[in-house]
């Protein structure tokens, strides 16, 4: 499908997606190239979070009953995902044969399987790939270890970190375990950590996406940047104009799918790399994004899921004694740490850090720790979230 057709069918049948090019003033015949599409505004999360709520679920974006759809996820935000009725339909395949994958292998899914999509993406790409997969999700790592030894598991996706912590506790345990492949995604992987993993006897090749998008870019032999696909627009884009930007100018990653099912056109993922347009010492002439270079606006990715302000503000007005909070996240040893930082007032509720802790599981999927600190350890003013990670 080219991007007229596509424009073309979703103006018809996604209504918010009609809406959307009618606030920008544009008519599907003006959007044919790649450049027509520099027209429509970037669409980021946080506008879809906001239009989804407006519009449940889907903010007017689907262009099909969701009863036609194979599953529906939520991530944080919220943001509904939807998937198609097809094989393989977040494109993580290409990615995971470039890695090494292949029929025949048994692999360890440590991604998540609940609500939020990893799990399954990862799931449909290993099965197009004709892998056999373990659907291990987080948690019960020792339970997790003997069945990787168990089974001689060769293959594992999910977060570098995680593998890691899995490959620790199978030296603690005294298994060995034969896992020589792996790819991970949705954090960083520093060049420590990979030499880390590669001593171990682990090869690693890294990719990037998103929840709503899945496969955006993946690394070949050479982990010279990640190749784009070659099923979906990928463009590095001006954060004020959203024009395209030249190769080697850093900007944000904008995509745009080929999805007949769901508008997901000129969607802004708030991470910004730079095109590298030269060809690849492994033949592959696709461009590649040079690696991620940080992030638009106040989000962080915390164990691969996103925190944002907003989130931590609507979880925390339910706490009345909190008079001022502060979310810190640090690192060691490869490992994301979140602790929330609260300021309370005289006489609060001795079980104020239990509640704040059970119920933020609930509310904002993460497990993190609590630290009540006096008012002048955290002045007015402070940022809602304080990273002081360190990708080394």
């Amino acid at each position: 499908m080219n991007i007229s057709e596509l424009i073309a069918q979703l103006y018809t049948q996604a209504p918010g997606f009609t809406r959307r090019m009618q606030s920008a003033g544009l008519s599907p015949s003006e959007l044919r190239t790649a450049e027509d599409l520099e027209r429509l505004p970037v669409m980021r999360k946080d506008d879809l979070a906001a239009l989804q709520a407006s519009d449940q679920p889907f903010g007017g974006f689907l262009a099909c009953p969701p009863g036609k759809l194979k599953r529906i996820f939520q991530s944080p935000g919220p943001i509904y995902e939807p998937e198609a009725q097809r094989a393989d339909y977040w494109r993580w395949a290409p990615a995971l044969r470039a890695a090494g994958f292949a029929p025949g292998d048994l692999v360890f899914n440590a991604f998540g399987y609940h609500l939020t999509p990893a799990g399954a993406m990862f799931e449909e790409g290993l099965w197009a790939v004709g892998c056999t997969v373990i659907p291990g999700g987080v948690g019960n790592q020792e339970q997790q270890v003997q069945a990787l030894a168990a089974l001689g598991v060769n293959g594992f996706v999910g977060l570098p970190s995680y593998l890691k912590a899995l490959l620790d506790r199978a030296e603690e345990m005294g298994l060995p375990l034969s896992l020589r492949k792996a790819f991970v995604t949705a954090e960083p992987l520093p060049p420590s950590l990979r030499a880390y993993l590669n001593q171990r006897g682990v090869t690693v090749r890294q990719g990037y996406g998103t929840a709503e998008c899945g496969n955006l870019g993946y690394e070949c032999e050479m982990q010279d940047g990640w190749h784009l696909p070659d099923d979906a627009l990928v463009q590095v884009c001006d954060l004020s104009s959203g024009k395209a930007l030249p190769p080697g100018q850093p900007g944000e990653i904008v995509a745009t799918l080929f999805h007949r099912e769901y508008a997901l056109v000129r969607f802004g993922t708030g991470d910004l790399s730079s095109l590298n347009t030269q060809v690849c010492a492994c033949g592959r002439e696709t461009p590649r994004l040079m690696g991620w270079q940080g992030r638009v606006g106040d989000a962080v990715k915390v164990r691969g899921m996103f925190l944002h302000p907003r989130q931590l503000s609507a979880f925390m007005s339910r706490f009345t004694e909190v008079v001022r909070w502060q979310a810190l996240v640090t690192r060691r040893e490869h490992k994301d740490y979140l602790a929330l930082r609260v300021v309370v007032a005289p006489g609060a509720a001795g079980d104020l850090s239990e509640r704040l802790a059970q119920e933020a599981r609930q509310a904002l999927k993460f497990q993190l720790t609590i630290e009540i600190v006096p008012e002048e350890a955290l002045p007015s003013g402070s940022p809602a979230i304080r990273d002081e990670r360190t990708w080394e």
